[in-house]
Formats: structure tokens, C-alpha cells, sequence
């Protein structure tokens, strides 16, 4: 720079030295444009320079790999349309899919050229379908608790075509409403499901679409909560009376959940159908929505009492107990009251008895098993006996804790608690028995069909029904009715357990004091515990009777093996030499099921034969009046109450109304 300055002073010096006087027009301008351009020119070269430099530079490294981009829409790309190979890990394979909350893309798997959606749609939870079909179902009653309402409810699609024959055979049985609702993550329409189950209009399902919003997109938490919401809403419309899924392993484990932790809230008892429901427990089918509104409030007990001596036949006892299957209901509590002298044969097989069987449901894995060993070596007395065996069980709910009551020789069948169960859900809590109280004459269920009357005199031989055989094609075989109890096995009603209870402590008590002749006359033979002569008297004098099966469906229920017979403990010294022959039968080979009884409808309580205590047939009018003059015997003799009038010896409450007060 300062070369250029030197220079220039020295042009202008000598311009001046030599001036004729006469300025050049423009000097000034024309020094000022030829100076300015030389300097501006230089900084543009070396601006273009480096331009030129970051373009090339910027050329150089463009990426190759960038697509051309249509700016007229916004465009986005979901984890499916990324490259992902194992050779390049990249950018492209920690892409996380886009997708827009509100409108999110569904797919259909019936189409091999859509991608599979991913599963992560967690947006609020609309149930666009199922308002409408819960609006059209008002002529339910499902406003009201109590209706006729049963629930099929399903979230995988294998589940639902286990579930829909089962809803379609309650739906042709026409003795209660049955819905179906679908949940999950299907986009199945209704009507393909329906189509591809073999479902039309006979089956008289009420379908519900119960999936929420973008199922097919949803996450896994969504789907669970909408299937809790969905049933939420469902039981605001709808009330049912029960809900019947499928826990065979085809289910959902989100819906298994959601629906155990939401149907308690809503107070919906549950119905857990095992494998091979439709053949193991086709019969609930048949069964009304009252029956099956109880199915898991029932609770039942057994009950053995072991005589010395029966080790053979108390062994084989517990190992049919161990086969059956009890997927109809919770495994009974089982309690074995052991004689003082327990031999080494049953010891050693106690060791190893496992209650409940090892294959049985038993979530909490609770042990199941009470044994109760008795400390007084001294056989026992009438009373005694009585009293321990009646004090081994009371009912925590008399409603629904029953009883069953089995003798070491009796050997069941494998669904012998399908039988119980249909029988009970049917005749102590179906809408017809409650509506007609006939539940409140049932003392309980035999499944022994005895060959012999109770004073074993004489043998019994089984009635036939005109009514019930119509409907059949063998022609004679009929369950009846029968005021005789059964100590072989029966399964005794809660309720009337406490009152069997209350008669035999009022009765103990009189027996000590005034010992009335009333008690002197014994109607059932020593063959039996002596608790069965407190039975017999209560259903006598409040005219109860026991619902025995037929003689075929007897077989495949039960046998009693007398060939191993021992008398009870508190008769054995009297009984020591007397030989069985009344009563006396080989062994019997037990079915395999039940299953002719479980395919066919129960026939009504006034459609079966009914017999008194002593076997003769008779009438409800007649079976009441003799009710009636018995209880007034029993009252006068035993309850003191002679100064009662005629029509105050009815019994109208409770069986402590057999027995007044003195003062």
C-alpha cells in the first residue's frame, strides 16, 4: 500500500509544475473513477474467490442418497418404508414410526400387500359401535339388577369360536338373553364372525361390537382399558346376571385381566370355561340366568366319617375323589373324621394324599384337607356319634355352603360334581324353583339310589314317571322325589343343615331330661349312623323330600361296595354276626360320566314321582298333611307344647317352633 501511495504523489507533483494554467475539464473526476474500481475490484475477486471455493466444496459432499422431494404435501415415513439391513445400521434403523394421534392408519391382515400396523396407537378410547346395540336392548330389562341377561364376552378370535356354540345352545334353549361381546384388537366385521362360526338366527345371540377406536393399532395397555371401560358400559345397560369366558390358553392375558379385576366392581360373577368346555360343561347351557348368577357363590364341603376298620374302602374312597374332575366349580374343602384306631394301611396313604389333586385349579395353592383324629378310645354312643358328626360342618352361608356326606364304601365317578352342580344351579336357584319355593322343600341330592328301604326290610324298587317318561325314549327311567334322607351319599342344603343341627340339640337336650316315649320308636334300621334317624324325623315333620336320580344315571354317579361293609361304630357290638342280605350287591362297575343326565333338560319337580318316608307314592297335599299330623304329634310329645290349640301346631318360622318355652 505504501508503494502505491509514494508513486501517485510523485504523478500528481510533476502535473502541477508543468500547468500552462488551464485545468483539464473533469481532473478531479476522472482521478477519483480511475482510483475507486482498481480497489472494489480486488475485494469482489477475492469474495467470488471464496464462493467459488464453498460451492465447489458444498458440491463435492452432497448426499447421494437423498430422494426427490415433492413439496406440495408434507410427506412421512414409518419404521415399515425405512432400509434395514444388517450390513448398514444407520439413522434408518433408530427411526421411531411417526404417526398422528388423531388419525392413525389402519391396515388390513387380510391383505398381503398392506404392511402389518405396529401396535402403538394410545389415544383416548371410543366405542363408536357399541352405544347402539346397548340402546336396542331396553326390552332385556337390562336396567334393572335382577333380568335375564347372560354375557359371552371374547377378545381373541380362537376364544370366541370356542365361546359362540356354547352361546348358541343357551340362545336355542330360549331361558335367558344371551349377548356376545367382541373386545380386543380385531377388525373382524361382526357379520364375517358370525358367518365363519356357523351363527344365524336361531342361535338368538344379541351381538355387541364392544372393541374401541383403531383396535387394530392400539397398544396392548389401551386394548386392556377399553376392555374394563366396554364392560363397564356393558353393565349400566345391561346388568348381567353372569359373564362367561374362556380360560382354555386361547384367551387374551391383557382381557383375562382386565375382565377379573373389572366384573367384581361391577358386581358380575364370573364363569371361567376350561378346555373342551362345550363337551365337559355343555349342560350350564341349560341352565336359566338365576342358576348361573350363583355359580361361584356356592361352596361345598365333604365330609367322611371313617368307622375303624375301613382302610380298604376309605382308600378307595379318596382315590376316586382324587380323579374326578372339578372344573365345574371351586374344589371342595374335605374334611375325614378318623376312629381313635387308625390302621397302618390308611397312615401310610395319608402321607401321601395330595388335596386338592395336584391337577386340580388351585391358584393360591391352599391346602384343602382337614383331618380330625379322635381322642377317646371307647366306641361311641348314639348321641356321641351324632354330635361329632353333625358338629364337623357348619354352613358360613347358609344360602349357598352345602355338604356333601359320603360313607367310606361308596366310590364316585369321575364327573360326579358336574352332576351335583347341574342339579343344585337348577332346582335350589333357578327362577322356576324360587318363583314356586321349591327350593324350600329340598333337604338335598343323593346320588345312591339305595336297594333297600331305611328300615331295610323290605327292598325298593325305583318309580317311573308318565309325565317324564313321554319325553324320553327308554321309556321307564325317572328321577322322584323321596322323603327319605341318605347317608351313603348326599349332599345336604346349608339351611336345612342348621336345622337338622337345631333339632338334634333341642332333642338331645329333651332326651336327658323327660326322655319322651316319642323317641323310643327308631324308624331306621342300625345299618345306618344313627344321625340318619334326626334326618328322617326333620324332613318328616316339615315334609322335605331328597331328589334321588334314575336308575341309569344312579350308575354312572355312584357305588356303594358292601362287600366291604362295616356297621357303624355306635352299632358294630350289636351287628358283629348279622349277615348282609337285604342290601347285599356286587360290586358295580361305575361309568365313566354322567353323561346322558347332562345332555337332557332336568324335568320340573311336579313332573317326578314322589314318595313318602316309607317308599308308598303319594301327592304335595297328602305329603303335607301327613307333614302336618306328624308335626303335631312331635310337638305335643316332644316339644311341649299341649296347651297349644290345633291350628298354633303349624310350623310357620323355623324349626325352633317345634319346641315351647315353659316358664
Amino acid at each position: 500500500m505504501g508503494f502505491f501511495a509514494r508513486d501517485d504523489d510523485g504523478l500528481v507533483k510533476k502535473d502541477d509544475d508543468h500547468r500552462t494554467g488551464k485545468v483539464p475539464p473533469n481532473r478531479a473526476t476522472w482521478s477519483a473513477a480511475t482510483r475507486g474500481p482498481r480497489s472494489k475490484t480486488l475485494k469482489r475477486l477475492a469474495i467470488a474467490f471464496g464462493v467459488g471455493i464453498f460451492i465447489y466444496l458444498f458440491i463435492q459432499n452432497l448426499p447421494t442418497d437423498v430422494p426427490i422431494r415433492d413439496r406440495r404435501h408434507p410427506t412421512y415415513h414409518s419404521l415399515e418404508t425405512q432400509p434395514i439391513t444388517a450390513t448398514r445400521p444407520g439413522p434408518a434403523t433408530k427411526l421411531k414410526p411417526y404417526r398422528k394421534p388423531e388419525r392413525p392408519k389402519e391396515t388390513k391382515p387380510d391383505s398381503p400387500k398392506t404392511p402389518t400396523a405396529p401396535h402403538d396407537y394410545d389415544g383416548p378410547i371410543m366405542f363408536r359401535k357399541l352405544a347402539h346395540t346397548l340402546q336396542a336392548i331396553s326390552s332385556t330389562h337390562g336396567s334393572s339388577p335382577i333380568n335375564k341377561n347372560v354375557l359371552f364376552a371374547a377378545a381373541s378370535l380362537k376364544s370366541a369360536s370356542l365361546l359362540l356354540p356354547m352361546a348358541c345352545d343357551m340362545g336355542i334353549e330360549a331361558r335367558s338373553y344371551v349377548h356376545f361381546a367382541l373386545m380386543g384388537g380385531s377388525d373382524i366385521d361382526i357379520k364375517a364372525l358370525r358367518s365363519v362360526n356357523g351363527v344365524d338366527e336361531s342361535c338368538q345371540i344379541i351381538f355387541h361390537d364392544a372393541r374401541p377406536d383403531y383396535a387394530a393399532t392400539s397398544t396392548t395397555s389401551r386394548l386392556g382399558l377399553a376392555s374394563s371401560r366396554a364392560l363397564y358400559h356393558i353393565n349400566n345397560y345391561m346388568h348381567p346376571q353372569t359373564i362367561l369366558i374362556d380360560v382354555s390358553g386361547e384367551e387374551e392375558d391383557f382381557f383375562l385381566g382386565s375382565i377379573r379385576k373389572q366384573a367384581p366392581k361391577s358386581g358380575i360373577p364370573i364363569i371361567e370355561l376350561p378346555e373342551n368346555a362345550h363337551s365337559r360343561l355343555g349342560w350350564i347351557t341349560k341352565l336359566d340366568s338365576s342358576s348361573l348368577a350363583a355359580w361361584d357363590k356356592i361352596s361345598v364341603d365333604i365330609l367322611i366319617h371313617a368307622s375303624p376298620g375301613t382302610s380298604g374302602s376309605l382308600t378307595r374312597l379318596l382315590k376316586s375323589l382324587s380323579a374326578a374332575d372339578f372344573s365345574a366349580g371351586a374344589t371342595p374343602h374335605l374334611t375325614i373324621e378318623l376312629p381313635h384306631d387308625v390302621d397302618a394301611g390308611t397312615t401310610e396313604f395319608l402321607k401321601g394324599f395330595h388335596w386338592p389333586p395336584t391337577r386340580a385349579l388351585n391358584p393360591t395353592h391352599t391346602r384343602q384337607l382337614t383331618l380330625r383324629h379322635r381322642i377317646p378310645i371307647t366306641r361311641l354312643s348314639e348321641e356321641e356319634s351324632s354330635v361329632r358328626f353333625l358338629e364337623s360342618f357348619w354352613p358360613a352361608n347358609p344360602q349357598y355352603s352345602h355338604i356333601l356326606v359320603l360313607s367310606p364304601q361308596t366310590q364316585l365317578s369321575r364327573s360326579f360334581f358336574h352332576y351335583l352342580k347341574y342339579v343344585l344351579l337348577e332346582y335350589a336357584y333357578s327362577t322356576t324353583s324360587l318363583i314356586q319355593e321349591w327350593d324350600s322343600r329340598l333337604l338335598g341330592f343323593s346320588l345312591d339310589l339305595p336297594t333297600t328301604s331305611l328300615n331295610a326290610s323290605q327292598p325298593f324298587t325305583p318309580p317311573t314317571s308318565t309325565k317324564y317318561t313321554k319325553k324320553k325314549t327308554s321309556g321307564e327311567d325317572s328321577p322322584f322325589l323321596w322323603q327319605s334322607p341318605n347317608s351313603n351319599a348326599m349332599l345336604y342344603l346349608g339351611s336345612k343343615w342348621i336345622e337338622l343341627h337345631t333339632l338334634v340339640s333341642k332333642t338331645l337336650e329333651l332326651q336327658h331330661t323327660a326322655n319322651p316315649p316319642f323317641f323310643s320308636e327308631k324308624e331306621v334300621s342300625k345299618r345306618y349312623p344313627a344321625w340318619l334317624e334326626h334326618a328322617l324325623r326333620l324332613t318328616r315333620v316339615r315334609g322335605y323330600w331328597t331328589l334321588y336320580p334314575s336308575k341309569s344315571i344312579a350308575s354312572t354317579l355312584a357305588t356303594v361296595h358292601n362287600e366291604l361293609y362295616r356297621a357303624p361304630e355306635e352299632y358294630e357290638r350289636e351287628l358283629e354276626k348279622d349277615l348282609i342280605t337285604a342290601d347285599d350287591k356286587d360290586e358295580v362297575a361305575i361309568g365313566s360320566s354322567s353323561r346322558p343326565i347332562l345332555q337332557q333338560t332336568l324335568p320340573p319337580f311336579d313332573e317326578m314321582p314322589l314318595l313318602l318316608w316309607n317308599g308308598n307314592p303319594t301327592d304335595l297335599y297328602n305329603l303335607d298333611a301327613f307333614a302336618a299330623d306328624y308335626a303335631f304329634d312331635f310337638r305335643r310329645a316332644v316339644g311341649g307344647c299341649e296347651a297349644l290349640a290345633t291350628e298354633d301346631l303349624v310350623p310357620r318360622k323355623d324349626i325352633g317352633d317345634l319346641f315351647c318355652v315353659k316358664e
